[in-house]
């Protein structure tokens, strides 16, 4: 005769047997649609402990990982993120970072929360999973050029028509307007490519086409301030002009070229 011990740290026959067992899927495994009790706004399973659906999970890793998820490349992802703002915040919270939308260009970016900012006094804020990454003057200079060619694609095509693309001997005028010349065809080209290469790695623009071609990404809008790109600009024009500017001689205007203002 078994005792009630026995009994309780017994394996079942039927597992024994090799028949399924009758606990759930782990949390890795469980998909959207299994049984779970609301608790709040958490799901918990059967055992009170509470976990995040698969397709939001997916999402917000998603998010984690590039910083940004955009409606025409990731629909699905784009979308179960639109659908549960609040799930993906409260996701978020704890790494003070959170979602910002923009629904007329198809994006969500992952940005850091007031919160945390306002901790820090100015401009030298921190936080321990976000890497601040700055850009020379050279390179602030390709990315405000950039930016006024994608807003000036928009009035054109209207916002969030779709992305622009850019001929790269359109850029190399601008380029040489306010940075000058190097004497060499070669040394331009090369100068730009390299500001352009950069640029990508940010994500900021595509690869450089077999046409000599790059599209810029929506995400132009949300990087850097206006101000102080036009300011920027302005630097590099004054640069410019008084480094052409022969002693005596009344400022000039540089080269003629539409300007960026």
């Amino acid at each position: 005769m078994t005792s009630l011990f026995d009994r309780m740290t017994q394996r079942p026959d039927a597992e024994a047997a090799g028949s399924a067992t009758t606990e759930g899927p782990s949390r890795d495994e469980r998909s959207d649609n299994a049984p779970a009790v609301s608790v709040g706004d958490s799901n918990v399973d059967e055992h009170g402990v509470a976990y995040t659906p698969v397709k939001l999970k997916a999402a917000v890793q998603e998010l984690l990982k590039f910083g940004l998820i955009e409606a025409e490349r990731k629909p699905k992802l784009y979308q179960t993120l639109l659908q549960q703002p609040q799930e993906v915040d409260r996701v978020l919270e704890p790494f003070d970072l959170r979602m910002q939308v923009d629904d007329i260009r198809g994006l969500a970016i992952l940005i850091v929360a007031e919160s945390a900012i306002g901790e820090t006094e100015g401009d030298e804020w921190s936080h321990p999973l976000v890497r601040r990454q700055r850009l020379t003057l050279e390179q602030s200079l390709m990315l405000a050029i950039l930016r006024q060619q994608f807003l000036a694609h928009e009035q054109d095509v209207g916002i969030g028509a779709s992305e622009a693309v850019v001929e790269l001997g359109e850029l190399l005028p601008q380029i040489n307007l306010y940075l000058g010349e190097t004497g060499s065809d070669d040394r331009d080209q090369k100068r730009m490519r390299n500001l352009l290469e950069h640029l990508k790695g940010h994500g900021i623009v595509s690869e450089i086409s077999s046409g000599d071609q790059v599209t810029i990404r929506p995400i132009i809008t949300h990087l850097a301030n206006p101000e102080n790109l036009q300011s920027l600009l302005r630097h590099f024009r004054r640069r410019n002009n008084t480094e052409r500017t022969s002693p005596g001689d009344e400022p000039g205007t540089g080269e003629q070229g539409a300007p960026l203002e």
